[in-house]
């Protein structure tokens, strides 16, 4: 059903609504490649202005991301691709499962993510001070416990170079 929604419906662009801590962080338009009910896959070009170094990687403008969201996973895996077709890597977000109404994608960041380089050489957790700063751990303890196993989930993917596969 690749760019089929389960009511049948063929939109060919969603909106991404990127929510953290109640308040919308980014929305962007992207285009739908896959619905199947449970895993939704879409195109974006880089969202933000400019360029963001985190050190590890470089998001600049002429980056494309196929990402994947999932409907009954805690996390959302992010191909990044340099402009000229060349996979920098996964960028993987742990958030709660994703919301699709119509033609938006809600998704609630919570803080945790991974970067895997192309080669898998790299693998590194991110945001960990971020999360336990948030308040998640006593606010909503099972959401944090949740969160906690996928950071692990992606964290093995990715030393067993599964991420692109999924």
């Amino acid at each position: 059903m690749s760019g089929t929604s389960p009511d049948g419906h063929r939109p060919t662009t969603v909106e991404i609504a990127l929510v953290k801590a109640g308040r919308t962080k980014i929305r962007y338009p992207a285009e739908l490649l896959h619905d199947d009910g449970t895993r939704i896959t879409v195109r974006a070009p880089w969202a933000a202005p400019g360029v963001r170094d985190f050190g590890f990687v470089r998001f600049e403008p002429g980056d494309v991301f196929t990402e994947h969201y999932w409907r009954d996973r805690w996390y959302a895996i992010k191909e990044v691709y340099a402009a000229d077709g060349t996979l920098k890597g996964w960028y993987c977000d742990v958030t709660r499962p994703a919301v699709r109404d119509g033609a938006t994608l809600t998704v609630e960041d919570l803080d945790l993510d991974l970067w895997c380089s192309a080669d898998a050489s790299t693998v590194l957790r991110l945001d960990e001070d971020e999360f336990e700063a948030s308040g998640l751990p006593t606010t909503d303890p099972p959401a944090a416990t949740a969160a906690r196993h996928a950071l692990t989930e992606l964290e093995s993917l990715a030393r067993e170079r599964l991420l692109g596969t999924l």
